[in-house]
């Protein structure tokens, strides 16, 4: 009897053996299961966005934007900054209006069009909403209706809207605007049913850009992303036809920028979700998000927010978003450049200029002399110098006629001379150094900044983020070559930049002499095709140059 019970035990030890051995090999992996649950409800997310393209936007025919706006009941909205509706099929946001920018200057009754609906050229919208990898259960779609309670969209009204399957399950969506340009949107999920349900939350801003014209400037034109707290950017040739770029992240924000235009969904900084950059071809882009797993008990619900913003670069505005909403480096929207640390406090002095002058114009004028009054001790030294070294010239003639024939001479010569004289050649360079940083720094704020966008000056000059419109061929209204066809200030900032070349020490080597006397023509001609505050903004930088640099050479005896 012992030996059978012994057996017995050994039998049910090394069975228990068995099967944890077999659980811990060969066993059902969970983590794995979830993965696969994700790659599949990833795989019907790709699906489901596809069926939005595929539905509405590849119809050959197009469409009058007022024609397919009156096809579908409506939700209005409006504020001091933008307006347009909401297409309550699909709870889409596909028609905006920016009520407080012009298309142009010449135009004053046309608004700037960011949000455009399906069917028309140039679409451009986004839809949020719900997936799940039970494929019986009944979620909306953008064919679905979804019922408003309101008949507009207020700052400081919110609206609900309601979608219901008739299976147990309810959405109801809270929209709230704010008085700039965010929408946020709060999902209630009604798990009515005895059933436990899994959503995944997703979003998509799909855009056609046919026909899209980028500009003339060096800010970045595509889509963008916040990625765990890292700025993605793509421009939309950087993308192959059907080609995509996929992200896992942890909060951030996604969307499509323009020079002066962005339209964004912004994730919770908790909400771990996949964020997938396409070219769907035929110039049709689109960037969306799916979220983390959302588990809802039977006769429960569970709340998911999401923020879209669709409006102006205002630089201010972003920043006051990233403090007080938590949005994820949403200054970065604006094409700050390499000298980020130079651009964004020159922007915010200007604006206080700006705020203090009344005029955008006279506001870059007090900016240079800013400068130049910061820089003035190192320019002082180096123009001493530079007076120094012009006193010098006859001398250096001297030697070069002595030692006509022996170049090394000269060059020991020379260099006695400068130590005896305690001269420094190579100072006259420093404020040069100093000054292309911050050039290229003004030049990125005049380019990037919705402040300066169609702001006036004297004279002219209607838009000083654009080039000067006074050019040669309207001046002699004759046929100019575009590459020479400039305004008058590029001229006078070229005859201001050959003044103060004058009052420099000619360089020795002849070459040299003739590469300098072509830099003003030269830099002319570049400039005369930049924004016009940078123009005028350099000019009174030259002049103040020449004053300064003839006041230094008449204390120092030079003529």
């Amino acid at each position: 009897m012992k030996d059978e019970l012994k057996s017995l035990s050994w039998a049910i030890l090394l069975s228990f053996a068995a099967i944890y051995s077999v659980n811990y090999f060969f066993g059902i992996n969970k983590q794995s299961i979830v993965q696969e649950q994700i790659a599949e409800t990833e795989k019907t997310a790709a699906q489901a966005q596809a069926a939005v393209i595929a539905e509405e936007t590849s119809i050959q025919k197009l469409k009058d934007a007022k024609e397919v706006l009156s096809q579908d009941k409506r939700l209005n909205f409006k504020n001091d900054s933008i307006s347009g509706s909401i297409r309550l099929k699909g709870a889409r946001f596909d028609d905006l209006y920016l009520t407080k920018y012009n298309v142009s200057l010449d135009d004053n009754v046309s608004k700037v069009e960011l949000l455009k609906p399906a069917q028309t050229a140039n679409h451009y919208f986004a839809d949020l909403g719900w997936l799940s990898l039970d494929k019986s259960l009944n979620l909306p779609t953008s064919a679905s209706v979804w019922q408003s309670e309101q008949a507009a969209l207020e700052d400081g009204k919110p609206v609900i809207l309601t979608w219901n399957n008739d299976d147990g399950l309810k959405i109801v969506r809270k929209i709230t605007l704010d008085k700039n340009y965010l929408f946020t949107i709060q999902d209630t999920v009604v798990n009515d049913s005895d059933r436990e349900i899994e959503l995944f939350p997703y979003a998509l801003i799909n855009r056609n850009i046919e026909g899209y014209v980028a500009s003339r400037s060096v800010v970045h034109e595509g889509m963008s992303a916040v990625i765990d707290n890292t700025l993605k950017e793509f421009k939309f040739n950087d993308l192959d036809k059907n080609e995509s770029e996929t992200f896992d992240t942890k909060g951030g924000w996604l969307g499509f920028s323009d020079r002066y235009w962005f339209v964004s969904l912004v994730l919770g900084n908790k909400d771990k979700a996949q964020v997938t950059l396409k070219n769907n071809g035929d110039e049709n882009y689109q960037i969306d998000y799916l979220g983390s797993r959302m588990i809802i008990p039977a006769h429960q619900s569970e709340t998911y927010t999401y923020n879209l913003f669709a409006g102006a670069k205002e630089i201010k505005l972003l920043d006051a978003y990233t403090k007080k909403n938590g949005f994820s480096k949403f200054d970065l929207a604006v094409d700050f450049g390499w000298y980020y640390f130079l651009t964004k406090p020159f922007f915010y002095i200007l604006d206080f200029l700006y705020g203090f002058l009344g005029n955008m114009g006279w506001a870059i004028l007090l900016f240079a002399a800013l400068l130049r009054l910061c820089m003035f001790p190192i320019a002082n030294k180096s123009y001493t110098n530079m007076a120094k070294m012009k006193a010098l010239q006859p001398k250096l003639t001297d030697i070069r006629n002595k030692y006509a024939d022996n170049p090394q001479l000269i060059q020991k010569a020379t260099l006695d001379l400068y130590k005896k004289e305690k001269v420094n050649p190579a100072s006259g360079c420093l404020p040069m150094l100093i000054q292309i940083p911050i050039f290229f720094s003004l030049y990125k704020v005049l380019n990037i900044s919705i402040e300066i966008r169609h702001a006036p000056f004297i004279g002219w000059i209607k838009d000083l983020s654009a080039p000067d419109p006074m050019t040669l061929s309207q001046m002699l209204h004759i046929y100019v070559p575009g590459f020479i066809d400039i305004g008058l200030w590029p001229i006078f900032m070229g005859f201001t930049m050959w003044m103060q070349q004058k009052l420099n020490p000619a360089p020795v080597n002849k070459d040299q002499a003739m590469m300098f006397a072509l830099m003003p023509v030269f830099f002319t001609f570049m400039l005369g095709h930049f924004a016009s505050g940078l123009v005028i903004y350099w000019t009174l930088s030259n002049i103040l140059s020449i004053i300064q640099q003839k006041t230094i050479m008449k204390k120092n005896g030079v003529n």
